[in-house]
């Protein structure tokens, strides 16, 4: 029910040129495959999509498509799709453990054999043993001092596969949203340029004509992201640093039909009614395109026992930059694909016979001792800083310089962590202690992220760099794999897959 010309080829060509030819094609290909045929199980599920006139699912165009091929609901469809599966799952025999925050994997010889996790009321440590852990831990926003990602996104399962010796895939691409609402950094959807809005700069330019002459507005969105700081680089934006996304010409019933969140979140947090004048818009960081090191089955290569999928994961169906509506894809394909791996896997998996209680106790004993301080410095500090060195040195444009810069602030700040102090020392949820416990993945995180961006020496999709800013395939036309040893980073390479298209110039 899409345009009739469209197929399954067509979306795998334009995610692979999408991630500028860092994707591996097997997955691209599987990605298109099944996505047909996970709309209808959503929607058999109880996903209320978005219809035409005529009863079938509407569509819509988001960036970097050739054909118009995204489903929604409104422009809140990830939240739907969210309480489907959720209702979907508490009928099964599952047990949720609500409030819980996990503290690090077990690993005997090259298993993952349990985890060491919190309940949060009581502070109390568990080892739960396991034969398989699917980590499922999304994104890493909270590293970047603006981002669209939730609060709870602080890279945990990264630094939690860091630490258990799992490598990551392409840790240096991180993509940033070229529409997050000035000031707050509330996420404006996609969604709006999919139903026509426009960028404008303070000159009332459609600014994209000059750097995606064909896709406009609806290019890829590290090309929008770089276009939108050029422009307030060189003067063209608003006062503070935003440009401004125009509705107005799409009519008040629409807006509010198909982009309330976006009309809302507009009027509420910048006071600005979307039906009358533009929203204002800037860049912010918005998905990783790195993660935990996995095959199309959601295998991790490292460690067996472990598994991962949707952003913590990089299969990489992404490559370097992803287009939009293929996170929530993913989620769902590869979300299926890596359960069915471990459904296979549990059948002649065994469980560890052997006593881990020493080793539980040594990631509590870490744990405790990483907020233990009574002096040096409170852990908010040391968090602001790190958001700040990575939004300013690790960013939308990078350069050898300011990464280095970077990484030397990111050295001092994980010092500096050693001698943390929490103010709250209560034993009940004592959020202040999470909190601190996610800093310290976020710091393994951000070591890995500067090594390993400091040592692609191009740009290629949402890793830019003004010193080097041409793609260069002969050296570069592979995967960062990279692993944390202590406080060092070793990096390796792994060949892109590629099944039918050839690397060739990215422009829309």
């Amino acid at each position: 029910n899409s345009d009739p010309n469209d197929d399954p080829q067509y979306m795998t060509y334009d995610t692979v040129k999408g991630g500028d030819y860092l994707v591996d094609q097997d997955a691209a290909e599987l990605l298109s495959m099944k996505s047909g045929e996970i709309v209808r199980i959503m929607e058999s599920w109880g996903t209320l999509f978005n219809r035409q006139p005529d009863g079938r699912v509407a569509v819509r165009y988001f960036g970097g498509q050739t054909y118009p091929r995204t489903r929604f609901v409104g422009d809140k469809t990830g939240m739907a799709l969210l309480h489907a599966l959720f209702q979907r799952v508490s009928g099964l025999n599952i047990d949720f453990y609500n409030e819980w925050f996990a503290l690090d994997l077990i690993r005997n010889d090259k298993k993952i054999v349990g985890l060491v996790a919190m309940e949060m009321k009581s502070m109390e440590p568990t080892f739960f043993k396991t034969k398989a852990v699917v980590m499922a831990t999304g994104g890493m926003g909270m590293l970047y001092a603006h981002s669209t990602n939730a609060y709870i996104n602080t890279g945990d399962g990264y630094g939690m596969a860091l630490r258990a010796g799992a490598a990551l895939k392409d840790p240096e691409f991180v993509q940033f949203h070229p529409t997050a609402l000035y000031p707050s950094d509330i996420l404006i959807s996609e969604a709006a340029r999919g139903e026509g809005a426009i960028l404008k700069n303070n000159k009332g330019e459609r600014f994209m004509t000059k750097y995606a002459p064909k896709k406009l507005d609806l290019a890829p969105r590290d090309i929008v992201s770089r276009s939108i700081i050029t422009e307030v680089k060189e003067g063209r934006g608003f006062p503070g640093g935003y440009v401004g996304l125009d509705l107005t010409h799409l009519g008040e019933e629409y807006i509010k039909e198909r982009l309330a969140l976006a009309y809302e979140a507009a009027l509420n947090f910048a006071g600005v009614d979307a039906t009358k004048e533009p929203i204002p818009v800037r860049p912010a960081q918005h998905y990783y395109m790195g993660g935990i090191d996995v095959d199309i089955t959601g295998t991790n290569y490292d460690l067996i026992g472990l598994f991962a999928a949707g952003e913590a994961a990089c299969v990489s169906v992404h490559g370097a930059n992803r287009l939009g509506s293929n996170s929530l894809l993913e989620t769902l394909v590869f979300g299926r694909e890596t359960g069915k791996t471990v459904v296979k896997f549990l059948s002649s998996a065994k469980e560890s016979s052997e006593s881990l209680d020493k080793e539980a106790e040594k990631i509590v004993d870490e744990a405790y001792s990483f907020t233990k301080s009574e002096s040096g410095v409170h852990f908010g500090v040391v968090l602001n800083k790190l958001r700040e060195t990575m939004w300013e040195n690790i960013g939308i444009f990078r350069d050898e310089n300011g990464m280095k810069t970077g990484l030397s602030e990111i050295i001092k700040l994980r010092e500096m962590a050693k001698n943390m102090y929490v103010t709250d020392k209560s034993k009940t949820y004592n959020t202040e202690f999470f909190n601190a416990l996610e800093l310290r993945n976020m710091l393994d995180l951000a070591l890995v992220i500067a090594n390993a961006a400091i040592n692609r020496t191009e740009s290629r999709g949402a890793h830019y760099r003004t010193d080097y800013p041409e793609r260069d395939d002969k050296n570069w036309l592979k995967h960062t794999i990279a692993y944390l040893r202590g406080n060092t980073v070793e990096i390796g390479y792994k060949p892109v897959k590629i099944t039918k298209w050839q690397p060739e110039a990215r422009v829309y």
